[in-house]
């Protein structure tokens, strides 16, 4: 194996599945920091049908001295967005140009050719040909779309009229700023313009970030809700339930995954595999219309990996101000009331000390998701799931990351368990020392 590597500069693409058989980037070392130029997600792959699993994601990172059953802490040093324009919005799937699943099997409607290399000829829905035959080929349409465009400064958005829709149509890789090996047709070709004038801030985050399952998954199936759709799927990647188990959730969309943000994650396979992509401009909690605003961008990431810490599925330290009211560290004050009150009844010293963590869990719905981050968090914190529910209720809050099946488990957590579980420091580093 090469030497490891300080700083890793990438700006290479998997074709749309996560395969722990392909040979990794790096190795960078424990400690050393990945540079990313990240491709729009969603979108664009979508409507690009040789990518095979619906988004456009980094090859994947080898991190020196991971080892399966050890976690990965990914802090997220900066995002920056380096797209001018964007276009997204629902969509709808066109019948008869898939084989099961339009984000994993396009067919070309009239030669069959599977994932087929496409060209761009002219704008607008049908822009999307087949370079075998000819025929429109886009296996998705939209149902309501807009195209944004932003400020330089990157921190204000406005949807554009038709004019201003077809001016980014006919030079898009320029205004979504395509990195230089990402294949991806870009989404604004559509020139889509139907809400026209809205106003939106920028809060950039990554969509996609995460380690290498340990079998083969399309990227954007790499959750638990996407990835049911892969159970006894009429094609190629099809899985069992038994065999999803095997994801690592680096499809998250959950929009605390932000600069200044910690993400835990689970090493499944040696050196873990860290990849990212799917940077949105902006997104409310829940991502309710399907889709936001798919951007490329550059990414710097710190790797450090934490041993035998076995985690299923991600952890979240999120910036301050992204936490839940009730699973905010206890400030000085608050802790001074609460001695106070502990000795009207006689509890001097048996107040906890804690800070906050938030599980990710996935599913196919938000009852399974819940379940599921109640279910790890218990586990790793060595407690019973009413016991989680308990605390996730008084010191914290269940919160929607994707629609219909990505959610965060987030409360404060006792020091003696963070302690036991290696994660006092990172916790400490996030928040600060505890009052």
């Amino acid at each position: 194996m090469a030497e490891a590597k300080e700083t890793l500069l990438v700006n290479e693409f998997v074709d749309g599945i996560l395969d722990p058989e392909k040979t990794m980037l790096g190795p960078v070392k424990n400690g050393g920091h990945i540079v990313a130029n990240t491709a729009p997600g969603c979108w664009g792959p979508m409507i690009t049908p040789c990518l095979k699993g619906g988004h456009e994601v980094t090859r994947p990172v080898y991190v020196e001295g991971a080892e399966v059953g050890d976690t990965i802490a990914i802090r997220i040093k900066s995002i920056r967005v380096t797209s001018i324009a964007t276009a997204s919005g629902n969509d709808a799937p066109v019948e008869g140009r898939f084989v099961g699943d339009p984000f994993v099997a396009v067919k070309c409607p009239e030669c069959g050719t599977m994932h087929p290399e496409t060209e761009i000829k002219g704008i607008g829905n049908a822009a999307i040909r087949c370079k075998n035959c000819g025929a429109d080929v886009t296996p998705f349409e939209f149902t309501k779309a807009y195209t944004m465009t932003f400020n330089v400064e990157k921190n204000i958005g406005i949807t554009l009229d038709k004019e201003g829709a077809e001016k980014t149509a006919v030079s898009g890789h320029h205004y979504m700023a395509t990195p230089e090996h990402s294949v991806q047709n870009p989404i604004v070709t559509f020139a889509p313009h139907d809400m026209i004038g809205t106003i939106a801030r920028l809060r950039p985050f990554l969509g996609q970030l995460g380690t290498t399952p340990s079998r083969a998954i399309p990227d954007s199936h790499n959750a638990g809700d996407f990835g049911s759709f892969l159970i006894g799927a009429p094609h190629e990647f099809a899985l069992t339930k038994e065999e999803l188990e095997d994801r690592t959730d680096g499809h998250m969309d959950i929009n605390r995954a932000r600069e200044g943000a910690v993400v835990l994650c689970p090493v499944k396979v040696p050196g873990g595999g860290v990849y990212l992509g799917d940077m949105h401009a902006m997104q409310g909690d829940g991502e309710i219309a399907g889709h936001t605003t798919d951007v490329a961008g550059i990414v710097t990431l710190q790797v450090e990996v934490i041993k035998n810490l076995s985690i299923d599925g991600p952890i979240l330290l999120p910036v301050k101000e992204d936490l839940p009211y009730l699973a905010r560290p206890i400030t000085k004050k608050e802790r001074s009331d609460a001695e106070r009150l502990a000795a009207q009844w006689n509890m001097k010293n048996k107040l906890e000390r804690s800070l906050p963590l938030s599980f990710v869990g996935t599913g196919a719905d938000l009852n399974e998701a819940t379940s599921n981050g109640m279910e790890r968090a218990a586990a790793l914190l060595g407690i019973t799931v009413p016991e989680v529910m308990n605390r996730a209720t008084v010191t914290g809050s269940i919160e929607i990351g994707r629609h219909p099946g990505v959610i965060t488990v987030t409360f404060l957590v006792p020091v003696e368990m963070l302690r036991q579980q290696k994660l006092e420091q990172f916790a400490i580093e996030q928040y600060g020392e505890i009052e």
